[in-house]
C-alpha cells in the first residue's frame, strides 16, 4: 500500500467549514442537506441561496426538503417516490396480518367442531342420541355460517396471495429505484441510506470502514474510445471491484466513474487489504476489444480510505474518505491511501464531498 500527502498549496478546508455551519444552524449532518449548503456556498444558484438565508437558523427538515424539492428534483423526487412505497408496504403487512388472523380463527373454528363431533359420537348409546340431536341442531343452526366461512377462508386465502404478489411487486420496484442500471451496483441513492445507518450503531462505527474508489484518467479512456468502449469498462469494473470482496460488502456507483464500498465488521487493516486486492486484480485484467483485438490499456484505481471512528457523522466519514482518494490521485494515481489527520487542508476545491 503506498501512503501519500498532497503537494497542493493548502487551501481553506471548505467542507469542514460547511460541516460547521450546518452544525451551528442546527441542521442535520445528511447528504441532501449538505448538497443544499454546499450549492450556496458556491453561489452558482443565486435563487437557493437566498431561500436558504430566508430560513434563518432552526430550518426545520421539512422546509429544507421542500427546498431541496424545488432545486435537485432529481434526488426528492426519488425520496417521495421511496416514502410512498414504504407506506404502501406498512398498509399491505397490516392488511395481510388481518387476514392471516381471520383465515386463522375460521380454520380453527371447524377444526374444533369436526373434533368435538368426532367425541361425542364415541360415547354410548344412549348418550350418544343425545348428542347426536345436540350436534344436529348446532349443525342445522349453522350450516349457512359453515358454508359461508369456507367461502370466507377461500376468499381470505386468494386475498392473502394477491397481496403478497403486490408486496414483492413493490419490493422489486424499490430494489430498481435503488440500482444503478449500468453497472447493476447498488446506487448513490442507496449508498445514502448505508452511509447514514453506520451512525445508527456503536458496533457498525466501531468496524466499519469506508472505501471510495476512481477510475483512473477515465475521461482519456471515453475521448480515446467512445462512451460505449467507457460503459463496457465501467460494468467490467464494477464486476471486478463486487467479485474481489467478501459477499456482505456493500459496493455502490455514486456517479461517473466513482463507486463507494462499506466494509462492516472490519478492521483499518482487512479494509486496506481489501482495497489494494481490488487494485491489484483491475491493474492486472486485460481490456481489449474481443472482435478487433484493440487494447485500451490498463484500468487502474486510486482509493481513500477512512474507518467511521475517525469521523462523527456520514457527511465527515465520507469527507475524509474522499480526501484520502484525492490525495492517492495527487500522489500518482493506482494507489491505496489511508486517510489520516492533517491532510485535510490539502483539499482544494475541485476536490470535495459529493462532486458533480
Amino acid at each position: 500500500m503506498h501512503t501519500a500527502t498532497s503537494n497542493r498549496t493548502p487551501t481553506p478546508d471548505i467542507a469542514a467549514q460547511i460541516s460547521h455551519a450546518m452544525r451551528m444552524m442546527g441542521v442535520a449532518p445528511i447528504p441532501r442537506n449538505y448538497e443544499l449548503y454546499y450549492e450556496a456556498y458556491l453561489g452558482s444558484n443565486p435563487q437557493l441561496s437566498k431561500e436558504l438565508a430566508a430560513l434563518g437558523s432552526r430550518a426545520t427538515q421539512d422546509e429544507l426538503d421542500a427546498i431541496g424539492a424545488r432545486h435537485f428534483s432529481h434526488i426528492h423526487h426519488s425520496r417521495g417516490i421511496e416514502r410512498a412505497h414504504s407506506t404502501m408496504v406498512a398498509k399491505l403487512s397490516e392488511l395481510l396480518n388481518l387476514l392471516k388472523d381471520e383465515q386463522y380463527a375460521l380454520d380453527s373454528y371447524n377444526k374444533v367442531l369436526d373434533e368435538a363431533y368426532v367425541n361425542m359420537t364415541s360415547k354410548s348409546a344412549a348418550s350418544a342420541d343425545i348428542l347426536r340431536h345436540a350436534i344436529g341442531i348446532l349443525s342445522e343452526a349453522t350450516a349457512d355460517t359453515m358454508s359461508q366461512g369456507k367461502e370466507r377462508v377461500q376468499s381470505v386465502v386468494q386475498k392473502s396471495v394477491e397481496m403478497e404478489a403486490i408486496r414483492q411487486e413493490l419490493d422489486e420496484y424499490k430494489r430498481i429505484a435503488n440500482t444503478d442500471s449500468l453497472t447493476r451496483l447498488a446506487n448513490r441513492r442507496a449508498f445514502d441510506e448505508n452511509l447514514a445507518a453506520i451512525y445508527n450503531s456503536e458496533h457498525l462505527r466501531n468496524f466499519t470502514g469506508l472505501l471510495l474508489a476512481d477510475i483512473d484518467h477515465f475521461k482519456k479512456i471515453n475521448d480515446s474510445f467512445g462512451h460505449p468502449v467507457g460503459d463496457k469498462i465501467l460494468a467490467t469494473v464494477a464486476n471486478v471491484i463486487r467479485a474481489n470482496l467478501r459477499r456482505e460488502a456493500f459496493v455502490a456507483r455514486t456517479g461517473g466513474e466513482e463507486f463507494a464500498i462499506i466494509l462492516r465488521d472490519s478492521t483499518q487493516e482487512e479494509c486496506l487489504q481489501a482495497a489494494d486486492r481490488v487494485r491489484t486484480v483491475l491493474s492486472s485484467a486485460p481490456f481489449k476489444n474481443t472482435k478487433t483485438g484493440v487494447s485500451y490499456g490498463a484500468v487502474t484505481l486510486s482509493v481513500g480510505v477512512c474507518m467511521a471512528t475517525a469521523a462523527d457523522d456520514p457527511v465527515e466519514l465520507y469527507n475524509k474518505a474522499d480526501i484520502a482518494l484525492y490525495a492517492a490521485k495527487n500522489a500518482g494515481r493506482n494507489r491505496t491511501v489511508l486517510f489520516e489527520e492533517g491532510m485535510r487542508k490539502d483539499a482544494g476545491r475541485n476536490w470535495l464531498i459529493y462532486r458533480r
